[in-house]
């Protein structure tokens, strides 16, 4: 399986030969500090907050694809999408990945290390904006198993075969913050019944670069400890489908064959009191 991970040497080769369409997932003030060159940015790859109804899907596949395709991308160009870091933008590049995987788009890559690892090379680091060449191509709604709804959650719930994994931080998976955003943003604290737990940072480690993925043989160490092995379907979740989008990545690395998404996560299922969710401590502990 050829990785979507890119190093910033290939990035460059790619790019100077017209090959790649560069998205930059920071915040607009980091971007115009200075980014790679030609790239273009969306920060609301990370921002979007998507609901996982009909609605919400026709809604989060409209905004996308003509973002992207306003971006450049065409089907045949690659898309490359990076953060700060793999830690510094709470996967949010990785959420570019799993949007565009998800619409279908044929080559995604992610720059591993992000900007820092960019900026590490002594690349050069543009301030120029760029007015991209509007394209545009078709959603392949083949890809839509990776995104799960409410209902397909709650089936995942009573199947012993799946495994729910929980990425978000400590604080959330104990049920004392409901959220990245503040310990009440949301109304409910807790996790969705039956969920095992892996905080997302566990599927980096540390490099001369700053955070890097680990290995395939790491990764399946790390996921062996609830239970999960290459051939196990697993259910993320995080907040808001960012973080998991990261351990999505990861994991998709790792040979891990079935990986899908509840793309609406905490901030939409906290939401509906009629869904139950475990509180306190996990394990009666």
């Amino acid at each position: 399986m050829e990785s979507a991970l890119i190093t910033p040497e290939q990035l460059k080769t790619l790019s100077e030969a017209d090959l790649a369409v560069v998205i930059d997932t920071r915040d607009p003030e980091s971007f115009a500090a200075g980014h790679v060159p030609g790239a273009v940015n969306m920060h609301d790859i990370f921002t979007f907050l998507a609901t996982s109804d009909a609605s919400g899907m026709a809604e989060l596949k409209g905004k996308f694809a003509a973002e992207f395709g306003a971006a450049g991308l065409d089907g045949k160009k690659t898309a490359v999408i990076y953060e700060a870091s793999m830690a510094g933008g709470f996967g949010q590049s990785c959420r570019g990945y799993y949007l565009l995987s998800f619409l279908g788009y044929p080559k995604v890559k992610v720059l591993h290390g992000g900007f820092a690892a960019w900026q590490a090379e002594n690349f050069v680091v543009s301030t120029d904006v760029v007015a991209p060449t509007p394209a545009g191509f078709d959603i392949d709604p083949s890809a839509e198993a990776l995104m799960m709804d409410v209902e397909d959650m709650k089936a995942a719930i009573e199947d012993p075969d799946a495994v729910i994994l929980d990425v978000r931080d400590i604080d959330e998976w104990i049920a004392t913050s409901s959220s990245p955003y503040g310990v009440d943003f949301c109304p409910r604290k807790g996790r969705i019944p039956g969920a095992v737990w892996i905080e997302w940072y566990r599927m980096m480690k540390p490099s001369a670069h700053g955070p890097m993925f680990k290995s395939t043989q790491e990764i399946l160490a790390e996921c062996a400890t609830v239970g999960i092995t290459q051939d196990t379907p697993v259910k993320l979740y995080c907040f808001k489908g960012a973080r998991a989008s990261n351990t999505f990545l990861a994991l998709k690395e790792a040979g891990v064959k079935d990986v899908a998404i509840y793309f609406g996560s905490w901030n939409e299922w906290s939401r509906d009191p009629a869904l139950p969710i475990e509180e306190g401590l996990p394990f009666g502990a």
